[in-house]
């Protein structure tokens, strides 16, 4: 197996391609979504409202946080997560940028 030699991209390239990643799956657009939609969850609540199992929405919900997209807090043998707001509104706007690098109509190719 190669390796992925992230250390020849830029922190830009490679944080851009760590939010790509974290949108790659629908399971955690889903628990996005419902972090979003209730503002707090316990992890109990998610397994319900997105029908995997709860080891599954432990391993995305641990991706999620690695990132910094959500954080969580220990409540008793509860984990109650939420969206890490300060975080992502800095993910949107380095993915802003991204995404509307060809909206200024500079390049005319093809």
């Amino acid at each position: 197996m190669g390796l992925a030699k992230t250390e020849i991209f830029t922190d830009e390239q490679n944080e851009i391609a760590l939010f790509a990643k974290v949108f790659g799956h629908p399971a955690r657009v889903a628990i996005l979504q419902h972090l979003f939609k209730i503002n707090t969850c316990v992890c109990g609540d998610l397994v319900n409202e997105i029908g995997l199992a709860q080891p599954t929405i432990s391993q995305h919900l641990k991706e999620l946080k690695h990132l910094g997209l959500i954080k969580g807090s220990v409540e008793g043998t509860s984990v109650c997560y939420c969206i890490h707001h300060e975080n992502w509104t800095a993910m949107k706007a380095i993915m802003t940028e991204f995404l509307n690098q060809d909206v200024s109509g500079k390049n005319q190719c093809c």
